[in-house]
């Protein structure tokens, strides 16, 4: 159990005197976290509304630059190394975690950077398979570091633009924007509201009393090898279905429940429940803006529980254990709100809690969890934290 995730400072000195050991010289370092969704689920594929926070897990990135045009890339997470040549990138993710590092070099190339070669030293403690968006943090550390090792300036939409296509077309996972989008543009203290079809976004206040508490189930998943692309899949069947009917439709944002009802009769009943998870999630995420934004964390809540039903009997993607994990958080005094968050299938609950009650509830649901299941869950109490960025190298000796 972890109360206050820290930023854990010190892991940019280890990673300097790791880094020293293995290419010699002081590299350039730089941090991106990974995410919890608070509502809004499976929403971003289909151009719709999402409301995450950056959480203060991170991926770390120490490089320095080399004179060919060569990346070596160790992970310390996976205690191994591989090497490329920037001009002989494959054209495919081989199932290997070096994926998500050779996908956005090859997306910055395509692009038309011509990137220097570099080595990189790679560690994180965003949860791995937890639905914390350890991949997207990855990437954004990576992009954002070669990119600043070259001097290329930054653009944090594109960046996370671009780190989405890596994960799309060369890792194969079909995610949306989501991920790459907070990990890149998080703010402390803040949810961002994301309008994933404009890339439009405002920050939200989180309140000073409350706090966000990640319950990990321990039961870990794969966006490439779950039903999440067969989720997307469904969604896009719907689609074409209800385009025939409303041919100024889009995507699934911009379908109404009235038309839903309305047309109802024309869709499968699994592609019916798939269309109505989206178009009411949007809605929810929409109502649940206003009530942060009125500090009307009861609303906020209830919103988040609806959610739950919506993710677990119209999109079936929750699992047995995050069932479990919400009831019992729903039973504990000052929790406003519970729900699966990420792709399902294993992973997380988020729960928003009372600051006053958020080490009894983390001790609770623990217990509660660990009786029922003979599994021990992580549980952490988080701060919204700022996106990818520099870590100051001032005062770290090698």
């Amino acid at each position: 159990m972890r109360d206050e995730v820290p930023t854990l400072e010190v892991i940019p000195q280890s990673l300097v005197d790791k880094f020293v050991r293995l290419f010699g010289g002081m590299p350039h370092i730089y941090q991106a976290p990974g995410r919890v969704n608070l509502i809004g689920e499976h929403t971003d594929y289909n151009d719709g509304f999402v409301m995450p926070a950056a959480v203060g897990f991170y991926t770390w990135v120490a490089l320095s630059p080399r004179n060919d045009r060569k990346l070596v890339v160790r992970s310390e997470n996976f205690d191994e190394q591989i090497d490329l040549s920037l001009d002989e990138i494959p054209a495919k993710g081989r199932n290997h975690w070096s994926d998500y590092v050779v996908g956005v070099a090859k997306m910055l190339e395509d692009s038309g950077f011509r990137l220097s070669g570099a080595n990189l030293l790679l560690e994180g403690n965003v949860p791995q398979g937890a639905g914390l968006s350890s991949s997207a943090s990855l990437e954004v550390a990576v992009g954002y570091g070669l990119l600043s090792l070259d001097q290329s300036p930054v653009d944090r939409t594109a960046l996370a633009l671009l780190c989405r296509r890596a994960e799309n077309e060369f890792v194969g996972a079909q995610v949306g924007i989501m991920d790459q989008f907070v990990s890149s543009h998080g703010k402390s203290g803040r949810a961002l509201l994301l309008d994933c079809r404009s890339l439009e976004y405002r920050l939200l206040p989180l309140p000073d009393d409350a706090r966000l508490v990640i319950c990990n189930t321990m039961v870990r998943h794969s966006h490439a090898t779950s039903g999440y692309n067969q989720r997307r899949a469904e969604c896009e069947a719907g689609l074409q279905i209800l385009a025939k009917h409303l041919p100024c439709v889009h995507a699934l944002r911009d379908v109404t429940l009235s038309d839903l009802s309305a047309y109802r009769q024309y869709l499968p009943p699994i592609i019916l429940r798939r269309c109505h998870h989206v178009i009411s999630e949007n809605a929810r995420v929409i109502e649940a803006a206003a009530a942060l934004e009125n500090g009307n964390l009861e609303d906020f809540g209830r919103l988040m529980g609806q959610s739950h039903q919506s993710l677990r009997d119209d999109y079936e993607v929750s699992c047995p254990e995050l069932d479990l994990m919400v009831e019992l958080s729903e039973q504990i005094e000052g929790v406003y709100g519970a729900r699966m968050t990420g792709g399902g299938f294993g992973g997380c609950t988020v729960n928003l809690v009372r600051e006053d009650r958020a080490k009894h509830f983390a001790a609770a649901v623990g217990r509660g969890y660990e009786k029922a299941t003979g599994s021990k869950p992580e549980i952490y109490t988080c701060f919204a934290a700022d996106g990818v960025s520099p870590v100051p190298t001032a005062g770290l000796g090698i």
